[in-house]
């Protein structure tokens, strides 16, 4: 696995985490979805992201793009 898929796994795990959260337990738990939005979009532009830093340190190969 490389790094790529393990950031688009990362995200899909904790989107769809608050998203079942939210319906089987509190709709606050939404507001998790809509702080990951913010947090790609951010992402997006600036290039900074921590899950891609502690990815770095663990060692996975990295992939130009999605090849």
């Amino acid at each position: 696995m490389t790094q790529e898929r393990m950031i688009l796994l990362v995200v899909g795990v904790v989107v769809l985490g608050s998203v079942l959260l939210a319906v089987f337990h509190d709709l606050r738990w939404l507001w998790l979805t809509g702080l990951m939005g913010v947090h790609l979009i951010q992402a997006s532009f600036t290039g900074m992201c921590p899950v891609v830093a502690l990815l770095r340190r663990s060692g996975l190969p990295s992939r130009a793009g999605f090849a």
